[in-house]
């Protein structure tokens, strides 16, 4: 038989970690477009209640959590969000199948008050596989200052299923949520209407799917199936049992698609009609249940003819990252020194104690010079500068003006047969490389996703910051976190945005040959940003997560720094043999011996590359710190360091390979040692040569 019964259905969830879930405990799950604040309900219905995983099979993360209402245990799943059930990425095929096969008691799909025809099309999309649905239209209070008033008692009179008008943010309506959950809607699915032609041609599979339970209706997989989808075919195949090679099953489709080609109707033309039909029927419900007074997009039109235009939106975009960069470099300074000498003053007190417990002194010097004092370095040094950037850099995010600079890069990255997504995945590198490579993840095509996490590595992340303003003050201005600062770390971001584009080209014509994807850019509108949320989801959901996994590898480090100072060869340590060593292969490039092992060495954390360096021109056993030192511009001169020198260490700051935990990242995501090191060698090959060119150019002319 062409086609087996399987669980299919609304019964318990296997969304995130199923084996933390009781089947006894009702399960919702959260479903919508991007953008329409589906994680702000999840975060006020479930607080701190919530666990992350992994969707089965997936890398895609997956949040669920639990709350309780009336004495009663919920389970609440947030799907990713989707525009539409013909997934076109690994997030939109995890929404699909938590929708289709997760089992869940009910789906609240949340919709956009400001974008509401839009997204009823997935709603609708959704009702035709199950009326066990709640719509809530969520962002009110935003659509009315805008002036949009919608009806929800008339959309729910013709949907006829429960809407509940709300605004997560605020909480209000929220509780009217609660009122239905447990209601029974009864609702049979949503027939679309497809014309008399389409379910008169596609009968044969209809027909053939009616025999049997699959709990969907039949003439919705019958429209499935002839669409050709390969991603909705396999997940369909996989849970309700179909063998496309049997015969039975074979006879109905091959004669549904004579009918339809009969018609001159296509697999492609079908799935377009589909969206037409969704699309109409969405703009007549919104024609009746929505009122606008006045021009509300006149504030967000006004925005982007001057953010989004072809000419001033670049000089906005780099006066906006200029902003952002010298707040942090001037709000991180003071509190980075005065953390430093916290934190190396308490590691006195410790190795003081330590000693007058009588235990080995080198046993304290290897644990307090080195794993303490490389974690207190990494630690006063990374925090300051990401409690500041991450949530300056999340408000614009929470503003709506990330998509905005990725439409501006859009056009650039389609010339470079790369995605225009690209461009957000590499602005989520400036925070974390690690944390950009995993965000190409929204990237459909598996090419230009790879393109993406093998260049993600060359806009400089968090950890480089520091070693770039500290060159950049002791060298190129008077003062640190000077107005001038910012102007020449903007100008060296400019420069990474430009080699990123550069690579990407060079891959898209060589290595990773094809043509740019289209893909659907939303601009979400403007929103005042939740200034105490984005400053709580940043500090713990950025900054310690970072500032942790960095600890996490500078501990061990500080004990290799500790070795390599105090392991004495030939009345030298290592770390001055060492040195020596790389001294002849690193003039090439500009640099020197002490420069190029600082960066060997800091392969785990970018952040202890200046302390290596100053431990290999000071001999020193212990980790040095600019707070000791305060004409460490001179010293640095002393040891040979001039303007060319330190050009060059700012463009082998930009450029060279990825951390450690970027590495890790790059090997989970593409599976590959090859890609993995690929990464490493691009941008280092990269740094090289603009740094040879420098030093030629600079030995040219005398400098």
């Amino acid at each position: 038989m062409g086609l087996t019964s399987s669980s299919t259905g609304f019964a318990t969830s296997n969304f995130g970690d199923s084996s933390k879930n009781n089947k006894n405990v009702p399960t919702i799950a959260l479903a919508g477009n991007p953008n329409v604040g589906k994680s702000t309900l999840f975060n006020r219905l479930t607080g701190l209640h919530q666990h992350t995983g992994n969707w089965p099979g997936k890398t895609v993360g997956s949040a669920y959590g639990h709350f309780r209402l009336d004495e009663k245990d919920y389970i609440l799943a947030d799907t990713p969000g989707s525009y539409s059930l013909m997934a076109r990425s690994a997030e939109e095929e995890v929404a699909r199948d938590a929708i289709l096969f997760g089992e869940s008691d009910k789906i609240v799909i949340v919709c956009d008050a400001l974008s509401l025809e839009r997204n009823l099309c997935l709603a609708l999309s959704i009702m035709e596989v199950t009326g066990n649905v709640i719509i809530c239209v969520n962002l009110m209070d935003e659509a009315i200052r805008n002036g949009i008033f919608i009806d929800s008692g008339l959309l729910q009179q013709q949907l006829g299923v429960p809407v509940i008008a709300m605004s997560a943010g605020t909480g209000d309506g929220v509780e009217n949520l609660f009122s239905v959950l447990d209601k029974k809607s009864g609702k049979n699915p949503l027939n679309i209407c497809y014309g008399q032609e389409i379910p008169m041609a596609i009968m044969p599979l209809t027909d053939y799917f009616a025999l049997y339970d699959t709990g969907f209706p039949p003439s919705w997989l019958a429209m499935r199936f002839c669409e050709g989808d390969a991603s909705m075919m396999k997940t369909l195949c996989k849970n309700i049992g179909v063998d496309t090679s049997d015969g039975e099953y074979a006879l109905a489709y091959d004669k549904a698609m004579q009918n339809l080609a009969s018609l001159d109707i296509s697999p492609a033309d079908l799935e377009r009609i589909t969206a037409c039909a969704l699309g109409e029927m969405s703009h007549r419900l919104c024609q009746t249940a929505i009122t606008k007074c006045g021009n509300q997009n006149d504030r967000d039109r006004r925005l982007d003819s001057l953010i989004t235009h072809r000419i001033w939106g670049w000089p906005v975009m780099a006066a906006l990252i200029g902003v952002i960069l010298w707040i942090t470099i001037v709000g991180a300074n003071y509190p980075s020194q005065m953390l430093s000498t916290v934190l190396f003053g308490l590691g006195d007190i410790i190795k003081t104690a330590l000693l007058a417990l009588h235990l080995p002194k080198i046993l304290v010097s290897m644990l307090i010079d080195g794993v303490y004092s490389t974690t207190a370095w990494v630690t006063s040094v990374m925090l300051p500068p990401m409690a500041i950037f991450f949530p300056l850099f999340t408000l614009l995010e929470d503003f709506g003006y990330l998509p905005r600079m990725a439409f501006n890069l859009d056009g650039f990255f389609h010339k470079c047969n790369a995605c225009g997504k690209q461009a957000l995945t590499m602005t989520m590198g400036f925070g974390c490389n690690a944390a950009g490579v995993v965000g190409c993840r929204i990237i459909d095509s598996p090419r230009e996703r790879l393109i993406a996490v093998l260049t993600n590595s060359f806009v400089p992340c968090n950890g480089r910051f520091p070693t770039l303003i500290t060159v950049i003050s002791l060298f190129f201005t008077s003062s640190k976190g000077s107005l001038f600062s910012a102007v020449i770390l903007v100008g060296l971001v400019c420069l990474s945005v430009v080699m990123t584009l550069l690579y990407s080209h060079l891959l898209s014509v060589t290595l990773l040959k094809g043509e740019p994807s289209s893909f659907t850019l939303e601009l979400p509108p403007y929103r005042r940003p939740r200034v105490k949320e984005v400053i709580v989801r940043s500090i713990f959901d950025r900054t310690l997560f970072v500032l942790l996994r960095a600890i996490k590898v500078a501990a061990p480090a500080g004990l290799l720094i500790w070795v390599l100072g105090n392991v004495n060869v030939s009345d030298s340590t290592l770390l001055t043999y060492l040195c020596g060593f790389f001294d002849a292969p690193a003039g090439i490039f500009g640099l020197n011996g002490a420069i190029l092992l600082a960066f060997i060495i800091g392969l785990p954390a970018n952040e202890i590359v200046v302390p290596i360096m100053l431990m290999g021109y000071l001999s020193g056993s212990t980790l040095a710190s600019f707070a000791d030192l305060p004409i460490a511009g001179e010293m640095l001169v002393a040891n040979g360091w001039t303007v060319i020198t330190a050009i060059c260490v700012l463009i082998f700051t930009l450029f060279h390979w990825p951390c450690s935990t970027t590495l890790i990242t790059i090997k989970k995501e593409t599976g590959s040692v090859f890609y993995t090191v690929l990464a490493a060698v691009l941008p280092t090959s990269c740094g090289l040569i603009l740094c040879l060119i420098v030093a030629s150019a600079g030995k040219l002319f005398g400098f």
